[in-house]
């Protein structure tokens, strides 16, 4: 029998342009999880990737009528499933 992989969540950080997710968790503590939800970032949300900055950091993803852009340190701190 093979040894079991861990499992590792897809986050925002880990989405290409037009990917569309549900966010499922935040890992992110404090100010900066507080400042996500505030922003609308919270578990059930659907988020799609509009692009990467040209030097791949920040990220710029539509959430309902908004855009909201994120540093890839903060979007590797947000557990995402993709929709079916």
């Amino acid at each position: 029998m093979a040894p079991s992989q861990p499992y590792l969540a897809k986050t925002l950080n880990d989405l290409t342009p037009g990917k569309s997710v549900k966010i499922i968790r935040h890992r992110s503590q404090g100010a900066v999880r507080q400042r996500l939800l505030d922003l609308g970032l919270m578990p059930g949300a659907e988020v799609t990737m509009v692009r990467s900055a040209p030097l791949n950091d920040p990220i710029e993803l539509k959430l309902e009528a908004a855009n909201v852009t994120l540093r890839r340190q903060e979007a590797a701190t947000i557990e995402v499933q993709e929709n079916e």
